[in-house]
């Protein structure tokens, strides 16, 4: 996959949105309590802040991809932050909303992609191995765009045998493309760019064409998530 251009400027990447409501107390607590719990204190670097802010939401939420709503409500960042569990869509707002409340400018970019890794009971499901609209954050950092994903925890990678994505601030940090044992892993396969805030419609209705209608039913079960 190509990089996506700098086409944002990161003055827009501040002010929040609808989905990425940045300014809402449930965001700004959950960006909080993510500093003190790397031990940071007022003179923490943008680097630094940012990088707190992905291990919370890497770690702190688990990985599901069955959990998917239709419900605009459901992908409020003020609302996942309440989540134990969610997919990578809604972490990312997540995060670039926390980052956007720390006065990091942050978005959203979209991929679609091909998980060689996923479950048989996911890949029935979905009746594909391709993920349209894969989530991650952008973050602004020392003049430059850095694209950036905390969908998996580190458990769940370490269960699936996936190496565990991590991120410094320093540079990009996207899926890796092979395992630990060397095997394929995320292939990146259609870039759906950049976006200050998120294209739900656009999103549902592409995965309305692209996946079966039980791909928003949130009751089967797959051991290999629910551990």
């Amino acid at each position: 996959m190509e990089a996506s251009p700098p086409v944002l400027d990161p003055r827009a990447c501040l002010a929040p949105g609808r989905f990425v409501d940045s300014d809402h107390p449930a965001v700004g607590a959950y960006a909080a309590k993510a500093l003190a719990a790397a031990g940071l204190g007022l003179r923490a670097t943008e680097r630094e802040r940012a990088v707190a802010v992905f291990l919370a939401v890497r770690d702190g939420i688990r990985y599901d991809p069955y959990g998917i709503s239709r419900e605009p409500h459901d992908f409020l960042a003020s609302t996942i932050a309440g989540s134990e569990r969610n997919w990578c869509v809604p972490k990312a707002v997540l995060m670039s909303a926390a980052c956007r409340s720390l006065a990091i400018p942050a978005a959203l970019g979209f991929a679609d992609v091909r998980n060689h890794l996923q479950s048989e009971r996911l890949r029935e499901r979905m009746g594909t191995d391709l993920f349209v609209y894969h989530g991650y954050s952008v973050v602004w950092i020392d003049g430059g765009w850095q694209k950036v994903s905390s969908a998996f925890n580190r458990e769940l990678c370490e269960r699936f045998g996936t190496k565990v994505l991590a991120w410094d601030g320093t540079g990009d940090a996207l899926m890796h493309p092979y395992d630990e044992r060397g095997e394929r892993h995320m292939e990146y396969v259609h870039d759906r760019g950049w976006h200050t805030d998120l294209p739900l419609a656009d999103m549902l209705a592409t995965f309305e064409v692209v996946y079966p209608p039980t791909i928003v039913d949130g009751s089967v079960t797959d051991e290999a998530f629910d551990r």
